[in-house]
């Protein structure tokens, strides 16, 4: 076991980061090559690929004190203490930060900031992981920038974003760049199967289906509701034959969507708020009484959990619009008579159906009106005209 176990299907990123890990020992030691760390990392690859998971991971080698790495061992063995309070997020030298909303403001990025300019309290490095640093505002990123140019001596900034262009020029130029890709299907099912215990076959098919995304394939095999979710939201290409089809397949799009979203929120949300409640004292039992001069946090607490609402709500639509590009992906794929295996394997037939049905000019018109709708919906367009006026494309086409 080590920390890179759950970087899935990266091996040349693996390979820069240990280089890495490696280095830094050199620079605290003072002895040894040293060229190969830095102090800022951009961390960039599609959803799915395992950004986070590669930025934490390094982080927690950075902190590893395992004596092996003395006699050349891997830094990152994933049992010391360094290591393990790394990696569950409770090292008092690693912060990493996630939004539930839709963007990062200044004041969380100021606060960042000064913590990133102490020193580390266990002798080693400050580190800052930031999950979603395309959710930044300008003026956020500017403040980001400053600290960025002028680091903290052990001071260390682990970015993630989509891609390159998602991080301010200013701010990637003076990032070292790390590139993540898709990972494979194979080694998606393998991490299921050898982590989650997941029936081989269900992980080859939750795999597919995801699109090498690792924690939407670890949802569709654990979850019956997610599965038929996916499944009526592919049904949509058969179901658009007159105007009235599609503004009801319009409809029910939305509604799958907003069911997938409710249920995650609702998981996290009732997690969060017994928690809280415990902290602050509540009386024993659901719903028991809370003591005075504490409905202020609870507040707070609804109405982040209401900002992070609309975020998953526009994060689970656009994944059944990937799910709907995906499917006129395969019917291209069959009408140019492609062979091997299509990401939605498990439905052929109907995919065949749509295939034989129309044309591949046809094809790529609906597949262009899917993306067309996401970026409608990237602009704020009402959710449900945006769709609606996909669906009647995707009739047209």
């Amino acid at each position: 076991m080590s920390v890179w176990d759950d970087v899935v299907g990266q091996g040349a990123v693996v390979e820069q980061l240990v280089a890495a890990a490696r280095s830094a020992r050199a620079v605290l030691s003072g002895d040894g090559d040293t060229s190969g760390m830095t102090h800022a990392w951009l961390f960039t690859g599609p959803p799915g690929s395992g950004r986070s998971t590669a930025a934490r991971s390094f982080a927690a080698a950075l902190q590893c004190v395992s004596p092996d790495q003395e006699l050349g061992g891997v830094p990152g063995c994933g049992f010391c203490e360094g290591c393990h309070t790394a990696l569950i997020g409770s090292h008092a030298d690693v912060d990493v930060v996630r939004t539930d909303v839709l963007s990062i403001g200044v004041k969380e990025t100021r606060e960042l900031v000064r913590n990133a300019s102490m020193s580390p309290s266990a002798g080693r490095w400050q580190i800052i992981v930031v999950e979603d640093s395309d959710r930044l505002t300008e003026g956020a990123a500017n403040v980001l920038l400053k600290a960025i140019e002028e680091p903290a001596p052990r001071t260390v900034w682990l970015l993630c974003a989509p891609s390159v262009e998602d991080a301010l020029p200013t701010i990637r130029s003076r990032c070292r760049l790390l590139v993540l890709r898709t990972p494979p299907v194979s080694a998606v099912a393998d991490v299921l199967v050898r982590r989650d215990g997941i029936d081989p076959e269900m992980a080859l098919f939750a795999a597919r289906a995801a699109q090498g995304h690792i924690g939407r394939a670890r949802r569709l095999a654990t979850d019956e509701a997610a599965r038929q979710r996916r499944a009526e939201v592919l049904a949509l290409p058969l179901r658009v034959a007159d105007l009235g089809a599609c503004l009801a397949g319009a409809q029910g799009l939305i509604d799958a969507a907003g069911a997938d979203a409710k249920q995650v929120a609702e998981e996290v949300d009732t997690k969060e708020t017994e928690e809280l409640r415990a902290a602050l004292g509540a009386a024993a039992g659901v719903g028991g009484r809370m003591p005075r001069g504490t409905a202020g946090a609870m507040k707070e607490l609804e109405d982040r959990q209401k900002r992070r609402a609309t975020r998953t709500s526009r994060d689970t639509l656009d994944r059944a619009l990937i799910d709907l590009s995906s499917f006129y992906r395969d019917v291209l794929a069959l009408q140019f008579g492609a062979g091997g295996e299509l990401t939605c394997e498990d439905l052929r037939p109907a995919v065949q159906r749509v295939a034989e049905g129309s044309t591949p000019e046809g094809t790529l018109r609906r597949i262009e009106a899917v993306l067309g709708c996401r970026r409608a919906l990237e602009r704020n367009v009402a959710p449900l005209l945006a769709v609606e006026a996909m669906t009647v494309a995707l009739r047209a086409g």
